[in-house]
């Protein structure tokens, strides 16, 4: 086990502590695509890049301590144990080791977000038929038992869905789909809209990756994936590399077999730094809570719900708690203009399509949210004049 988490900051004690950690200028409701670093693990860079600076064995060695405390919170956070999980560069990457060393059919929608549609097109492509994806294209891309339930059959072998998806902002029924695969198929999660945010029971799948770049606040580079005993079994380790060897050390003059933890699903030695970052992004979230951060996120949703409304603007995203996280998805009329509005406000949002997606986390201002209000508000009231 990890000796316990250590760094050059201050921790994060309370859930108020937690809020005054975000100290970005107020207009920013973006999170749903990138997280501004929080201070403390921009503080964690460079005290653990200065560490590497010096080049001594005992300073390579004390950052290399991260590694484990990052599995140690992902693990706690999710759950689980630390030898479940291994650190990945990216989200995708997780998702490709869990679906390159799969056989049968899996379930996926046509609408998910790349990261699962085209890793899964290409591990069927370079599985010569032992792989076979089973699409689907559920009503508004909202991926239900229903949904699922048309398609299942016995041969296959697993679904692989967003928990929140990113265009809709719809949050799947964990418990409900669990229960409709039953213990022969497994669950593949990618928890990237929802990890750090939304309180769940992540024990009903079998394999959950996720990113700290978002909704963490710890940048690129700090992915995860958790793999169980079940996915361990089933999953075949494909891309497994020098880091997922059985064997302690460089495996020189030999060719051992996989590690029997998650480890297997390693390529390479993880980036210390980022799992430096990732260590603090986790441990600032869980000293915080996710039951605490979760209510506070939805109380900003409802309250971006009400601006809409009261402004007539439409809503695609999902209005029930339970079925939604942080995106807020405005489906305008003239959605261009829209995003040039919001824009000018000086309010940072995504803009894709025939939609304007909104995502406020638990440290969004008032400030931020009346921003929105009026730049709705101006959005309204505006006259054009023709000459």
């Amino acid at each position: 086990m990890a000796e316990p988490l250590t760094c050059q900051n201050d921790e994060v004690g309370t859930f108020e502590d937690y809020l005054s950690t975000f100290d970005s200028e107020p207009g920013y409701l973006n999170w749903a695509a990138f997280g501004p670093l929080s201070p403390s693990v921009r503080e964690e860079i460079f005290a653990d890049a200065d560490l590497l600076g010096s080049g001594r064995p005992s300073s390579l060695a004390l950052v290399a301590e991260r590694i484990g405390q990052a599995q140690e919170l992902v693990a706690e956070l999710l759950g689980t144990d630390a030898a479940e999980i291994a650190l990945q560069p990216s989200s995708t990457q997780g998702l490709q080791h869990a679906l390159f060393g799969l056989a049968g059919s899996v379930i996926a929608s046509t609408a998910e977000f790349p990261s699962i549609s085209l890793t899964l097109e290409r591990a069927a492509a370079a599985s010569h038929g032992a792989l076979t994806p089973r699409w689907i294209t559920p009503d508004d891309s909202r991926v239900t038992p229903d949904a699922v339930a048309e398609v299942l059959d016995d041969d296959v072998a697993a679904l692989v869905v967003s928990h929140v998806d990113f265009r809709t902002g719809f949050r799947v029924d964990l418990a409900a789909l669990r229960e409709l695969l039953g213990p022969d198929r497994l669950l593949i999660l990618d928890a990237v809209q929802s990890f750090g945010v939304v309180e769940a029971d992540y024990a009903a799948a079998d394999v959950v990756v996720g990113h700290g770049y978002k909704w963490l606040r710890a940048g690129r580079g700090t992915a995860f994936a958790r793999f169980n005993a079940r996915a361990r079994e089933r999953i075949t380790p494909m891309l497994s590399g020098i880091t997922g060897a059985a064997t302690d050390g460089l495996p020189v003059d030999d060719l051992p077999t996989a590690a029997a933890s998650a480890r297997a699903y390693t390529v390479s030695g993880p980036d210390t730094l980022a799992a430096g970052r990732l260590a603090i992004g986790a441990r600032d979230v869980r000293d915080a809570g996710v039951a605490a951060i979760e209510t506070r996120i939805q109380e900003h949703v409802d309250v971006i719900l009400e601006i809409a409304d009261r402004h007539g603007i439409a809503v695609s995203s999902p209005l029930e708690r339970a079925q939604r996280a942080g995106i807020v998805v405005l489906s305008p009329d003239e959605p261009a203009r829209l995003a040039a509005a919001l824009a000018n406000a000086g309010l940072v949002v995504t803009a894709r399509g025939a939609s304007v997606r909104v995502a406020a986390h638990a440290g969004t201002d008032t400030d931020t949210l009346q921003l929105l209000d009026d730049a709705l508000t101006a959005f309204g009231n505006e006259t054009f004049t023709f000459a």
